[in-house]
């Protein structure tokens, strides 16, 4: 059963960071691309970063494009998303996918405010 399970949300005022973490089992993790994706209150969901299955490649959304750094860990199975100079736009539920996946995990929150 594939299992994708985040951490790292919180609270931040606008200009902090955060670090989030997504635990994958359940499949063979360093063969996998994958993604970061949010979801902002009443909007739809929007793919963030991506990264390839060997961690050569990355992309990124105009919005969060060097400010955001994806990568991974295949001996930890294990996701990131390094978020810096973060934006009340940044708010939103964020979830880690295999490329091309709906979330199917419980994602982790985050908001930005003052």
């Amino acid at each position: 059963e594939v299992q994708l399970v985040e951490s790292g949300g919180g609270l931040v005022q606008p200009g902090g960071s955060l670090k989030l973490s997504c635990v994958a089992s359940g499949f063979t993790f360093s063969m996998q691309a994958m993604n970061w994706v949010r979801q902002a209150p009443g909007k739809g969901l929007e793919s963030v970063a991506g990264i390839s299955s060997n961690g050569k490649g990355t992309s990124y959304s105009d919005s969060v494009k060097g400010r955001f750094t994806i990568w991974r860990d295949i001996v930890k199975n294990t996701l990131y998303l390094q978020m810096d100079r973060l934006k009340p736009e940044d708010t939103a539920v964020y979830y880690c996918t295999k490329a091309g996946d709906y979330p199917k995990g419980q994602g982790t929150q985050v908001t930005v405010s003052s």
